[in-house]
């Protein structure tokens, strides 16, 4: 059954002038997140992606941006896509609303990035 589904966008050009700040970098993203981002041709790019996959969650989640904190959610790029890894508060708070998976989403094109959020019981 689905018990939330969310979408975010964000503009890539915004996201490069934010990520110019090392302490919002190191605020909002996770090292593993900063390491692929600064790894890639467009980091911009793939740091809007993750900006959006957080801003999904929290919207999918009922929690909020401050509810689930952006700190708190890794957005990790698999072979098989990109998957949502949340930290053990926040899989309490998401698990005592009933949320066993949570599938991800994500496109860019035309200086945006695009997110996805499904979660299931």
């Amino acid at each position: 059954m689905i018990l939330g589904i969310g979408t975010d966008i964000c503009s890539v050009s915004r996201m490069k002038r934010a990520c110019a700040s090392e302490h919002f970098v190191r605020s909002v993203f996770s090292p593993e997140e900063t390491e692929y981002a600064r790894s890639k041709g467009n980091p911009a790019q793939h740091f809007a992606s993750a900006f959006a996959a957080k801003e999904a969650l929290a919207k999918a989640s009922g929690l909020g941006i401050f509810g689930i904190g952006l700190s708190c959610v890794t957005v990790r790029r698999t072979e098989s896509g990109p998957v949502i890894i949340c930290s053990d508060t926040l899989q309490e708070k998401l698990e005592a609303r009933g949320v066993k998976k949570c599938w991800l989403s994500l496109a860019h094109d035309g200086g945006f990035a695009l997110a996805f959020v499904v979660m299931e019981s």
